[in-house]
């Protein structure tokens, strides 16, 4: 049974590499997004398919920590990463075009199934409702983040 995806975009002043950059750089991620409480990186080498991180967020006044793996990536357009825990698996999209001159718009997709085998956890009862205001709340705030981090260099 699949999850409905939840869907945010953000136009930000800047052109998609520079994004691209500021969305893959896993050890800048904590200074960037205030969601995200630490980062660490599991893999070798520049980001690519194959790349590992741990990424510990505070949500509902609780750390949950997930390990990310990307799946695919295609510079500087989009990559998709997966996750499993708590029963659930996870899927999230970062797609970026362009928006005019300078500009870039970034969509975030984020959808979640239940493992095969396990009962629909958490997540599951947080992508209804109340709970999938609050995922996309904070996706877009992380957007927001970028957004300003790039704008202030501007």
């Amino acid at each position: 049974m699949a999850m409905k995806s939840i869907v945010v975009e953000r136009r930000i002043q800047a052109p998609p590499g520079p994004v691209w950059e500021a969305m893959t750089d896993l050890r800048g991620m904590e200074r960037m997004l205030a969601g995200v409480e630490r980062v660490e990186v599991l893999t070798e080498g520049g980001f690519g398919v194959g790349t590992r991180w741990r990424e510990t967020r505070k949500m509902f006044g609780k750390e949950a920590t997930e390990e990310m793996t990307v799946t695919e990536a295609e510079p500087p357009d989009r990559y998709v990463t997966v996750a499993d825990s708590h029963g659930m698996h996870y899927v999230s999209e970062i797609a970026l075009r362009p928006d005019g001159a300078g500009a870039t718009v970034a969509r975030m997709t984020f959808s979640a199934t239940p493992a095969a085998g396990s009962r629909m956890g958490f997540l599951a009862k947080l992508m209804s409702g109340l709970g999938a205001k609050a995922v996309s709340r904070a996706l877009a705030k992380d957007l927001d983040d970028v957004a300003a981090s790039l704008e202030r260099r501007g």
